[in-house]
């Protein structure tokens, strides 16, 4: 069979999803400068396909360069061609960063971080998804059959997530049926980023050679259980000493931490509409669901929008100090992994520049996307870290997308976002 290499360039854009374009290999060299032609309204495609809204028109170009530290070469050894792709940043003609670029906003944010403090952040991405290939049998949430049941997949994910140059953590059988979960390891904020998109395309790449799916829908069914993209995140001196935990500190943070905390929670109203950015997140975000409904910090409680989370067995402070972290539970699959960990680090920057302290009672989440998005709209600190162009653009696109699909039933509203995700 006559073939030739190909490789693709995208990012993952505000809808969630991987899009770019592709080109012989053979090319990479000369591509790696200019990478491949994109288009302003590009960024308005929403996860159903059309461009229902956009400020931009038809005119304009940019170019997604691909980032050499995110190349992904994996070759399941099965004939099929290798998925071999690069993430990259949209930049204008000239090479400077495109202001809506989702890449480029993590970037400001990380280097917000640390102008406001010196730290910088560590990451890991746990997700949930439903993989097709297994028979829902009643009764067996984290049990031996499911694992078993799901076949070789599991063991695909895991060595395609390892050749992509991320480090697998677990992979287990979840609580709702057909539902599993697969965490990496901890890294800095934006090869965090990396890691968790590249996860989920290894998760979609490895279901797809053996004729089935993984989905990655908030709600794939409207009475259902939800997939949940839970963010873990520590702070850490330029020196790599962490510096979330403290002994004697509210819930164990120090100081920085909790303010940190404290400006999560101050604007995760309005950060939902960037990490739960769609119609059908707000049907998981809902009570008896595992899933926040308030923007709560609590020790160790799986219902909370910040999690404090267990040390397990350490020796001495310098061990538990090294375990120490958070965990962001108000964020799906929806999201672009980027624009979830740049809204929740710059929210946490605007805690540590203020000083604020963790809130006496917590705020209400919203209850649709269409609230969540009123609340951003509102939000002059939250457009400040977006600026004006980008904020305008990703107001737009959100509100197309929730009139698109409102009138349609629970039901089909989950059926559709199944569909794509």
């Amino acid at each position: 069979m006559l073939r030739e290499d190909l490789v693709f360039v995208g990012t993952c854009d505000i809808a969630g999803l991987v899009r770019g374009k592709g080109f012989p290999s053979a090319e990479l060299p000369a591509r790696r400068k200019v990478g491949i032609g994109w288009t302003h309204s590009n960024l308005m495609q929403t996860c159903f396909g059309p461009i229902l809204d956009t400020p931009f028109g038809t005119s304009g170009d940019l170019m997604i360069v691909p980032d050499p530290s995110s190349e992904v070469h994996v070759d399941f050894r099965d004939g099929s061609a290798p998925e071999h792709f690069f993430l990259g940043d949209i930049r204008n003609t000239d090479g400077t960063p495109w202001d809506c670029c989702v890449r480029a906003f993590l970037r400001r944010a990380i280097g917000a971080l640390k102008d406001a403090s010196g730290l910088e952040l560590l990451a890991a991405f746990e997700q949930e998804f439903v993989y097709t290939g297994v028979e829902d049998v009643p009764g067996h949430a984290y049990s031996l059959s499911a694992f078993r049941r799901q076949g070789l997949f599991g063991e695909m994910l895991t060595a395609a997530i390892r050749a992509a140059s991320v480090r697998p953590d677990s992979f287990l059988a979840e609580y709702g049926p057909r539902q599993y979960e697969m965490t990496v390891a901890p890294d800095a904020a934006m090869a965090a980023a990396d890691a968790g998109v590249i996860a989920r395309e290894m998760a979609r790449a490895a279901a797809f050679r053996l004729e089935n799916r993984a989905i990655f829908s908030p709600m794939p069914v409207a009475d259902g259980a939800g997939n949940g993209v839970h963010i873990h995140f520590s702070l850490h001196e330029a020196s790599g000493k962490p510096v979330t935990g403290a002994p004697d500190g509210v819930m164990g943070l120090s100081p920085v931490a909790a303010q940190f905390a404290a400006g999560v929670l101050h604007h995760l109203p309005a950060i939902c509409a960037v990490t739960a950015p769609s119609p059908v997140s707000y049907l998981r975000l809902t009570p008896n669901r595992w899933a926040p409904t308030v923007a709560d910090l609590k020790l160790q409680d799986r219902g909370a929008a910040l999690r404090v989370c267990p040390v397990f067995a350490a020796k001495g402070e310098s061990e538990r100090e090294a375990q120490f972290n958070l965990e962001f539970r108000v964020c799906d699959a929806a999201a672009s992994p980027y624009m979830a960990l740049g809204a929740l680090i710059l929210a946490g920057v605007d805690g540590i520049a203020r000083e604020l302290a963790l809130p006496k009672a917590p705020a209400a989440l919203p209850n649709s996307l269409t609230a969540a998005l009123d609340l951003m709209e509102a939000s002059g600190t939250v457009k400040s870290w977006f600026g004006p162009v980008f904020f305008e653009a990703y107001l737009r696109h959100k509100r197309s997308e929730a009139a698109y699909v409102a009138d349609l039933s629970e039901d089909d509203l989950c059926a559709r976002y199944a569909e794509v995700y």
